[in-house]
């Protein structure tokens, strides 16, 4: 019953957002235009609901002789490709504004995990472990709040699964939350990184992690 709500729901914010985002989406358009030759928008193959696959929108960050297909953290030196409004828009998350499109039309949902690269296959295969290729990808997602772009893959699909075990109103309201203070604070964003953390942090992840599922056993 709450995945034919979590749809209505999806719709009419996407509509909302299209509306009230307007002026903005006009602003980035030009800065985009204005500083670089090339398409505004930029579109990429990523993996769906039961994997099958689509094309993300987002607005273009990189100049366009950048690698396609390829993500960030394995660029040698990304720095080189990310334009001056684009550092902009990857630091705030304003890039992903146009997913907005993707969530109307019923490819993403504004919470889920977050849709993988098309060759992502450790990615992919590792989220199969927990059914998370089996949920409508989204803008944001648990692993998001959760470390973003500093997370390992084991532990972002630890995460992922944990989402689809819990999916309800309340879980994608934290999620929802948690999302806005973490673009305030820019957290886990890593340009260029390896998408991993430090040790200690991974642990600590790893741990946490484990501690909830052990709470959430108990409950059970």
């Amino acid at each position: 019953m709450y995945m034919k709500v979590k749809r209505l729901i999806d719709i009419f914010l996407s509509l909302i957002g299209l509306l009230l985002l307007a002026p903005l989406f006009l602003v980035i358009f030009i800065a985009i235009k204005v500083e670089s030759r090339g398409p505004v928008f930029f579109k990429q193959k990523r993996i769906g609901l039961n994997k099958k696959s689509f094309y993300i929108l987002k607005f273009r960050t990189m100049k366009v002789n950048a690698p396609k297909d390829t993500p960030t953290h394995l660029l040698g030196n990304p720095d080189q490709y990310i334009t001056k409004v684009g550092i902009i828009l990857r630091k705030t998350s304003l890039d992903e504004l146009p997913q907005i499109w993707n969530i109307l039309v019923g490819q993403m949902s504004i919470i889920g995990p977050r849709p993988a690269l098309w060759n992502q296959y450790d990615l992919i295969n590792e989220r199969d472990k927990y059914d998370a290729n089996t949920v409508t990808p989204g803008l944001t997602g648990w692993a998001q709040v959760n470390g973003r772009d500093e997370l390992p893959i084991e532990v972002k699909s630890r995460y992922d699964g944990e989402y689809v075990d819990n999916i309800s109103f309340g879980m994608d309201l934290k999620c929802f939350l948690r999302t806005i203070i973490s673009v305030i604070k820019t957290d886990g964003v890593v340009e260029g990184g390896t998408g991993t953390t430090a040790l200690k942090e991974i642990a600590s992840s790893e741990e946490n992690f484990s501690n909830e599922k052990n709470i959430n056993n108990r409950k059970k």
